[in-house]
């Protein structure tokens, strides 16, 4: 029995060392392949990287769970926005290429506090905000932190308020030295093979969008990464407690936008909810669409900035077709 014991655990030592050099490989393939695009800004000691695309009022964009700024480039909604307004899409703490020091537990208040201070030393003095899934929070609580900054907020396909969530067990990798281990081992292996089926789950009842292939899938199963989608997992419903006590204290402007066929976050017991009980809020549904709202229609995601704009007062940019095309070019590496 000793022998077998032995024989087993060599075996189980030689698969997970198999799997750190498998994924150490991706991980550097994924980041050789997609360096950061945009620029960096130190805050607090933390380092943050983000995109910045555009003129005219800025419009700043955070990004759900699992993915990072490039969501909103492969969506197409970055470049349309950019076309209209200074756009700046931040990889969120622990996401892309930004940092997420484990001396802080990142809720999205704290996140919101790092942000506005980063806006704050690159010179943006107010900004529409838009987020979408787990950043709708870390808009909110922007919102609620500094309403003289943010001037009205679009919220796409958020969770509100608490609910139980299956998807709670999926913290593990959160987790110091057991999930560490699982994170640069098989965790990002495991998260690639249900990579069908969770995206196919996330843009249901449509179709996964052509556009979401152009999404780098290595780069958001790096093992860093993966800790922080596994940590906002775990935060998801202490958040949402905490600020579903605060959200009548809202003193600007929303635009509550969300899918009807959401399988993700329920929009009645989230959006429906959340614009009525918002001061100032607009609710728009999406009808017969799943949680990714701003790829099945970028068009009125883009309306609802534009009514936001309006009704703040912020005159929005118009670029000429030829100044749209040489920046169209320009971004393309044209």
């Amino acid at each position: 029995m000793t022998t077998r014991y032995r024989t087993t655990a060599i075996l189980a030592g030689i698969g997970l060392a198999a799997s750190f050099l498998y994924v150490r490989a991706k991980t550097r393939q994924a980041e050789q392949e997609n360096p950061p695009q945009g620029k960096f800004v130190d805050v607090d000691g933390v380092r943050l990287h983000y995109l910045e695309r555009g003129t005219g009022p800025t419009l700043v964009l955070l990004h759900g769970n699992g993915v990072y700024s490039k969501d909103f480039e492969t969506s197409g909604l970055l470049q349309q926005a950019a076309a209209h307004y200074r756009v700046i899409a931040f990889d969120r703490p622990g996401f892309g290429y930004s940092e997420r020091p484990r001396s802080t537990v990142w809720t999205p208040e704290k996140q919101a506090a790092l942000l506005h201070r980063a806006l704050a030393q690159i010179g943006v003095e107010s900004a529409i905000v838009l987020g979408h899934s787990w950043g709708t929070m870390v808009a909110l609580a922007m919102g609620l932190q500094q309403p003289d900054v943010v001037r009205g907020l679009v919220l796409l396909s958020g969770y509100y308020y608490p609910s139980v969530r299956l998807d709670v067990a999926l913290s593990t990798p959160a987790i110091p030295v057991i999930g560490d281990l699982l994170r640069y081992t098989v965790s990002p292996v495991l998260t690639r093979l249900m990579w069908p089926a969770l995206a196919k789950r996330t843009f249901s009842p449509l179709p996964v969008s052509k556009r979401f292939d152009a999404f780098p899938r290595w780069m958001a199963l790096r093992p860093k990464q993966l800790r922080a989608s596994a940590a906002e997992t775990a935060l998801m419903i202490p958040s949402a407690l905490a600020l579903s006590t605060r959200y009548a204290e809202l003193k600007v402007p929303a635009i509550v936008v969300a899918g009807t066929r959401d399988k993700i976050v329920d929009c009645g017991h989230n959006s429906e909810r959340l614009s009525e009980r918002l001061p100032d809020s607009q609710l728009q549904l999406q009808a017969g669409v799943g949680h990714m709202t701003h790829y099945a229609h970028p068009e009125k995601v883009m309306a609802a900035i534009g009514e936001i704009a309006a009704q703040v007062g912020e005159p929005v940019h118009m670029r000429t077709p030829e100044a749209e095309a040489l920046a169209q070019a320009s971004e393309s590496g044209v």
